[in-house]
């Protein structure tokens, strides 16, 4: 009987499973969405039984879809949107809806964290500065303004592990997810005991750490009749959904690293060595191979930038691509190839949504700089995709310093389907850059896992080896590679020239 293996990536709009051979070839997908409960602005919260829901759901479907026995499904992994807090009681009952990464009401949380433990002791424990995204501030808060509610918690999880508990009902996580709660000691890979006892967090609420690709449990017989598998099903550590990423895209060893343009951009480069940047501007978490640690980069408005452009100016190139039935990116991109390198002097900065490295700075405000009567649609597009490229630079720039230097650089997200999107990054950031032949990204990842965890392959470099397949990348050209850098050096001295500007414009009153 052939063997199959399940990846469920738990996301934040949905869940999505998919059903992989030992090849990494995916037979059948499916997803299911669910809400995002805002109670209040920069807020943002969800049901935990919506993804139990949702993985219940999609799992019946790819059995469904593919006509596999549920005996031949061997193995699953988790990837999760990481940094958000289930808190449950000594039932196993949820307490209160879970905080998501992106909610923003931690603030006086972060200072009360960074006070208490001291910046440069929090950086050297957890590899970064509290941030209103990670899960710590998150428990703090609850203590600070539900002190019923904490007095009742029992555990602590991810989202990705609460669904691992509804699966096994084991309560635990893996490394590369757990890193990014700010509660571990991440050169040493484990829970930091000082730092809890100082935040005054009990250790015995948080669940036992592992290794990604190791086995965690069995289905339990209740999970495997609302699933449709069996229980003898294993279930491995998984990852959180960058790391699930890298594993996907097989950057899983030195001298790789890939680049993601969705709505916001990432640059994450793996590293056999611990690297921490001590001013806080990039991620340092543990990597989903044992013993490895990533390194990661996020510009805010990468995609994003292109998207506020299409809809606030392109309506033409939207109506003609309806009628056509193409992309209205493929038109944008067809007349940004028009324009030449540089943008005919024309400059771009992402900053839609401030920015996070290297600049730490919320205020920063997106800006075209060199505008003239000279310029048409045509070189405005091109300028919002070379300012994208040169946002992600900046993250390889930091990586650099850091002495994490990747030899090739993998491509994914919506940006990634532009070819002149990635001919500009190759020639930007002087690597060539590739795309996948499977787009199933962080389920692949944690599919992966599950095979080095069943037996199939001995490592998890060894398994991306035969299970992720890539396409012939751009090249750095060597004319492209000098003007390209004229353009970053120009975009560099944008913001150090604005910086206070910003700050003006954002006080000023209407």
């Amino acid at each position: 009987m052939e063997q199959y293996l399940l990846g469920i990536d738990l996301g934040t709009s949905g869940t999505k499973t998919v059903l992989f051979r030992p090849d990494g070839t995916s037979v059948a997908s499916a997803t299911r969405e669910y809400p995002m409960d805002q109670p209040q602005n920069g807020w943002a919260e969800q049901n935990p039984e919506h993804w139990w829901t949702a993985a219940r759901e999609t799992i019946q479907a790819v059995l469904a879809q593919s006509g596999v026995s549920a005996h031949a499904v061997k193995a699953l992994g988790i990837s999760g949107q990481m940094h958000g807090l289930v808190m449950m009681d000594g039932q196993g009952q949820v307490l209160h809806p879970a905080i998501l990464w992106c909610d923003q009401r931690t603030a006086a949380e972060c200072q009360e964290i960074t006070d208490t433990i001291g910046a440069e002791e929090l950086i050297r424990i957890t590899a970064n500065p509290a941030l209103t995204g990670f899960t710590l501030s998150k428990v703090v808060w609850m203590r600070n303004h539900h002190p019923e509610i904490f007095s009742r918690c029992r555990h602590i999880l991810l989202p990705k592990d609460y669904l691992r508990y509804r699966l096994t009902g084991d309560f635990c996580s893996e490394v590369s997810d757990a890193s990014g709660m700010q509660m571990m000691d991440v050169p040493s890979r484990t829970w930091s005991l000082p730092l809890l006892e100082k935040l005054q967090i009990p250790a015995e609420w948080l669940p036992r750490l592992v290794e990604s690709p190791e086995v965690t449990g069995h289905l339990t017989r209740e999970a495997a009749e609302a699933t449709g598998l069996t229980a003898d099903t294993l279930v491995v550590g998984g990852a959180g959904d960058n790391a699930a990423a890298a594993v996907g895209t097989g950057v899983v060893s030195d001298g790789k690293a890939f680049t993601t343009i969705g709505t916001s951009g990432v640059v994450f480069a793996h590293t056999d060595q611990l690297r921490i940047d001590p001013q806080g501007r990039v991620h340092t978490f543990c990597a989903a191979v044992p013993g490895t640690w990533h390194v990661m980069g996020v510009t805010q408005g990468a995609g994003l930038s292109l998207r506020w452009f299409r809809d606030t100016f392109c309506q033409a190139e939207k109506d003609t691509a309806a009628a056509m039935g193409v992309d209205p990116y493929d038109l944008m991109n067809k007349e940004a190839a028009q324009s030449p390198i540089g943008a005919n002097r024309l400059l771009y900065t992402p900053y839609l949504m401030g920015e996070r490295t290297p600049h730490l700075d919320p205020f920063c405000r997106g800006s075209f700089i060199g505008l003239s009567a000279l310029h048409q649609k045509r070189d405005m597009i091109r300028a919002v995709m070379e300012g994208v490229a040169c946002s992600l630079k900046d993250c390889q720039e930091v990586l650099r310093e850091l002495n994490v230097l990747p030899r090739a650089m993998l491509i994914c997200g919506g940006g990634g389907r532009s070819p002149l999107w990635r001919r500009m990054l190759s020639s930007l950031m002087g690597l060539p850059v590739a795309t996948l032949q499977s787009n199933e990204g962080p389920a692949l990842g944690v599919a992966i896992l599950a095979a080095v965890g069943l037996g199939m392959y001995r490592d998890v470099p060894a398994a991306c080896q035969a299970m992720v397949r890539e396409n012939p990348p751009e090249e750095p050209k060597g004319e492209d590679v000098r003007r390209y850098q004229k353009v970053y050096d120009a975009y560099r001295m944008v913001y150090p020239a604005n910086q206070e500007l910003y700050r003006k414009i954002f006080g000023m009153q209407a």
